[in-house]
């Protein structure tokens, strides 16, 4: 599944959600000056699981200059244990991610930003607009070609830089979002 475009400038939507280190993130909590990323990912996708050391390398790059960064699982832990909270936890220690990940557990946090795949990249600048929604690298269940450009870690720096939009956003393919079925 492919993400579907969104307007660029589009605010960030605000969440409160628990992350696997105990803690309670906002989006204040989040949001640098020099903008932020927010991943919807999970822990069984082949996308992801292909994806995970690339993208923690990019995101303790970017953190390391000012730009915030959050993951987020959305999907069906009931209908994909894979996901559960807890097996987000040893996800996250497994992989030592340097940033938050963060439970959605009613899933009203992916549909706020319209969130459909994983991974699912939304980079903003520092006054949280959204600026990117592209992906990682052209990597997908095998690692890019040696040559490829580092595309989200590039458009962050770019924006953090520029303040503007890089033209020509691939965006992201990976697993659907596991909805839970409508009540």
């Amino acid at each position: 599944m492919a993400a579907t475009p969104l307007a660029l400038d589009t605010p960030a939507p605000d969440f409160r959600l628990p992350g696997t280190d105990g803690r309670t993130y906002a989006l204040d909590a989040i949001a640098r000056e020099n903008g932020m990323v927010i991943v919807f990912m999970c822990n069984h996708c082949p996308y992801v699981m292909a994806v995970i050391d690339r993208l923690v390398a990019d995101a303790s790059a970017l953190m390391a200059e000012g730009i915030g960064f959050a993951a987020i699982c959305s999907n069906d832990a009931k209908a994909y244990p894979a996901d559960s909270f807890e097996a987000m936890q040893r996800f996250a220690q497994a992989h030592k991610f340097p940033f938050p990940y963060l439970h959605d557990e009613d899933q009203s946090v992916a549909r706020a930003y319209g969130a459909v795949c994983t991974p699912d990249f939304f980079g903003y600048d520092g006054h949280r607009r959204l600026k990117y929604r592209g992906r990682l690298d052209e990597g997908r269940t095998s690692p890019p070609p040696s040559e490829a450009r580092r595309e989200l870690l590039e458009a962050m720096r770019a924006i953090a830089a520029t303040g503007e939009a890089p033209p020509g956003q691939v965006p992201s393919i990976g697993c659907s979002i596991k909805w839970k079925p409508a009540a």
